[in-house]
C-alpha cells in the first residue's frame, strides 16, 4: 500500500456515502438499522469488547481523552474513538495513544466497498464499525466510545457499555436535535441503558431531571458529577476542564466499583499527562509562546462563551482568527465576541465551511475591527504579521478551523 493508495481510499470514504460534513441535515441518517446491519455483517465486534460511552454537547472529547489517559496509566490497553479528526483520519481511532494503523484502514475500506446492496451506511456509520473491528482485533481491555451526534439515534448507541456519561447539554445542531435544551437533552439521554450507571455533568436542573427521569425508567443508577469536590488538575488547560474532571472522577469511581484497579496515583498522573498519553490536541492548545498562540475547538455558543471568558484573563491585545461551518447559528455567537480584539474571519477548507462574506451583514451590526480571508492560513499569516510579541493570537470557531491551522503549521 502506497501513501497515494491510502489517500485514494480515504477520499473514497468521504465521497462514496452521505457525509454530515458535506450535506448537513440531509446526510444525517437517524436510526440504528444500518449500523446493526453493518455490525451483523462483521460479526458484531462491539459485543466482544468492554466499552464506556461518553456523550454530551461540549467536553466529551476532553473527558474521553482524560479517562483514556487514566486507564493507560493504570496499565490497561485502551481504545479511544473520537470525532472529528483534526489532521489525519487515523486520529479518530486510537489504542493507548497510537493512531489506528493505516494499513488496517486501507484494507477495511476495501471490505466496505463490497457490502451487500441493502447496506448503504453513512460516513460516520462506516467509521464506527471500523473502530469496533479494530478494537476487537487488537484485543483492547477497554474501548472509550464518544457519541458522534445526539445520542438516541447515534450509530455508537448500539454498544452495551459498562458505564455511560453525558458531560452537558447545550444548544447545538438544532436543525437535527431540536430547538430547545429540553429537546436536545432527551436526545442525549437516549444513551442511557438499562441497569447501566449514567453520569451527568450538567449543572442545569432541567437537564439533570431529564437524564434522571430516563435513568429511573430503565432502572439505571444516576450519578450527579457536579456534586463531586476535587482539587485535581489536568494538563488540558481550559477553565472548562474543571467540569470535565468531575465527570472523569465519577466514571473512575464507577469503574472501581466494577473491579477495575485504578489507584489515586494513576488517576492523578493520568489527568496530568493527557497530551503525552493520548496525543490529544486542539483544546486550549498552546501552539507557541512568542507570540502567545492558542487554539481551541469550541464551536457553539456555550463553548465559545467559555473560550472568550477565559481569554478575558489575558491582558494582551488579542488577534482572533474565527471561522464557522454552514449549520452553526452565528447570530448567537457574534454578540459575545470581545469588541476590543482584532478579528480575522476565515473560511474553513471543508465543503460545508462558511465564507465570512455570507455573514458579514451580521458583523456590520457590531463595532468590530475585522478583515475577511478565503482560508485559515491567509488569516493566520495576516494575524502573525500584525501581532507584536507582547500580543496574542487565538484560533477557533470550528474543529475544521483548528484542523486547517494545525495541518499547515504544526
Amino acid at each position: 500500500m502506497t501513501s497515494q493508495e491510502y489517500q485514494e481510499a480515504i477520499d473514497w470514504l468521504f465521497v462514496q456515502m452521505p457525509n454530515y460534513q458535506i450535506d448537513g441535515e440531509k446526510a444525517y441518517k437517524p436510526g440504528l438499522d444500518n449500523i446493526r446491519k453493518l455490525c451483523d455483517f462483521f460479526g458484531n465486534p462491539q459485543d466482544k469488547i468492554k466499552t464506556i460511552h461518553i456523550g454530551g454537547t461540549n467536553g466529551k472529547g476532553s473527558t474521553s481523552n482524560m479517562l483514556a489517559s487514566v486507564l493507560q496509566e493504570s496499565g490497561y490497553k485502551t481504545g479511544l474513538y473520537n470525532s472529528p479528526h483534526l489532521i489525519d483520519f487515523t486520529e479518530r481511532i486510537k489504542i493507548s495513544g497510537k493512531n489506528c494503523d493505516k494499513r488496517f484502514v486501507y484494507d477495511f475500506i476495501q471490505k466496505l466497498k463490497h457490502l451487500p446492496e441493502d447496506i448503504r451506511p453513512s460516513f460516520f456509520e462506516f467509521t464506527t464499525i471500523m473502530a469496533f473491528e479494530y478494537f476487537y482485533q487488537q484485543q483492547v481491555d477497554f474501548a472509550i466510545i464518544e457519541v458522534g451526534l445526539g445520542g438516541r439515534l447515534d450509530s455508537t448507541n448500539i454498544i452495551k457499555p459498562l458505564v455511560s456519561a453525558i458531560t452537558n447539554v447545550q444548544l447545538d445542531h438544532q436543525n437535527i436535535l431540536g430547538d430547545t435544551i429540553e429537546e436536545i437533552a432527551i436526545e442525549k439521554a437516549g444513551i442511557v441503558k438499562e441497569k447501566t450507571a449514567i453520569i451527568s455533568g450538567d449543572e442545569n436542573p432541567v437537564v439533570k431531571e431529564i437524564i434522571h427521569q430516563k435513568a429511573t425508567e430503565v432502572t439505571a443508577d444516576f450519578i450527579d458529577a457536579t456534586e463531586i469536590k476535587t482539587d485535581l488538575i489536568s494538563d488540558l488547560k481550559g477553565n472548562y476542564q474543571k467540569k470535565n474532571i468531575r465527570v472523569v472522577l465519577a466514571l473512575v469511581n464507577e469503574l472501581r466499583k466494577q473491579g477495575l484497579e485504578i489507584s489515586d496515583k494513576h488517576l492523578k498522573l493520568g489527568l496530568l499527562n493527557v497530551h503525552q498519553n493520548t496525543n490529544f490536541i486542539g483544546r486550549w492548545f498552546e501552539f507557541s509562546k512568542e507570540p502567545l498562540t492558542i487554539c481551541d475547538t469550541g464551536h457553539n455558543q456555550a463553548g465559545l462563551e467559555e473560550v472568550f471568558n477565559q481569554l478575558k484573563g489575558y491582558s494582551q491585545q488579542k488577534h482572533i482568527i474565527l471561522g464557522f461551518v454552514n449549520d452553526k447559528k452565528i447570530d448567537d455567537v457574534i454578540p459575545v465576541l470581545p469588541s476590543e480584539a482584532r478579528f480575522y474571519f476565515v473560511k474553513p477548507s471543508v465543503s460545508r465551511g462558511r465564507h465570512p462574506e455570507d455573514y458579514e451583514y451580521l458583523l456590520k451590526n457590531f463595532d468590530l475591527n475585522y478583515n475577511i480571508f478565503d482560508s485559515v492560513q491567509e488569516g493566520y499569516l495576516a494575524a502573525k504579521q500584525n501581532c507584536k510579541d507582547s500580543e496574542m493570537i487565538f484560533i477557533g470557531g470550528s474543529n475544521f478551523v483548528v484542523g486547517d491551522f494545525l495541518e499547515k503549521n504544526l
